[in-house]
């Protein structure tokens, strides 16, 4: 079961997505949670915080769930 995480722009970061998913507290734990943890996007490792993530995208990070992106 994957949790919904909802945003209103044309797409968001997966360091602005780490804080909306409530993984992290600040977006500056950014940098440090992708350095410590393992995170696939639509089932492809990437730890770049910069990486733009759109509607229907899907991020899971082992040990804290799944995720699936919507407007």
């Amino acid at each position: 079961m994957s949790e919904e995480i909802k945003f209103d722009t044309e797409y968001i970061t997966l360091g602005q997505f780490l804080k909306l998913a409530e993984v992290i507290q600040t977006g500056g734990m950014a940098k440090w949670f992708l350095g410590e943890y393992d995170v696939f996007i639509n089932g492809e490792q990437d730890q770049r915080r910069g990486r733009k993530l759109k509607a229907g995208d899907q991020v899971s990070i082992p040990g804290f769930g799944k995720y699936v992106l919507r407007h």
